[in-house]
């Protein structure tokens, strides 16, 4: 007697390049609005030495990350079908190019390295990083959706 095996297939998709480097570099960015906002508070030097090396380590990173994303593009790893995607990744680039102004807002001298426009750009750059955050689990699941029967 035979018996019918049956022939369920899992799909994992593979993790997207860009994933860890996105993170370490979101972690960079919202660390410089947390020593932004510890140098307005106090006026320590040392709080915009530190926000200026963040920004420094964040904008290495996303620049890393930004050329692992162009990789997943190529291979699939993120759709651009949807206009989520779209989004994504508009977003993500919006998010580089206004903490890559931060960095020369925070190349100044003292105070005005920080406050207020300094504060305000770290600021805009951590609400797009959460919008960016969100935008990106729609893409997973949306290429998950499509890998799956």
């Amino acid at each position: 007697m035979t018996y019918a095996r049956p022939s369920a297939k899992i799909l994992i998709p593979p993790r997207p390049l860009r994933s860890i480097l996105l993170h370490f570099s979101a972690a960079c960015f919202t660390g410089v609005l947390a020593t932004d906002i510890a140098y307005w508070m106090t006026a320590e030097m040392t709080w915009a030495d530190f926000s200026a090396w963040l920004l420094a380590a964040g904008l290495l990173v996303g620049g890393l990350a930004g050329m692992a994303g162009i990789i997943d593009i190529a291979t699939g790893r993120l759709p651009l079908r949807q206009g989520v995607g779209w989004l994504y990744v508009l977003g993500n680039i919006a998010a580089f190019v206004i903490a890559l102004f931060n960095a020369f807002i925070h190349s100044r001298d003292a105070w005005t390295s920080v406050v207020p426009t300094g504060m305000t750009l770290s600021a805009v750059v951590v609400v797009l990083m959460v919008i960016n955050a969100v935008l990106g689990r729609i893409v997973q699941r949306q290429r998950f959706e499509v890998l799956t029967p």
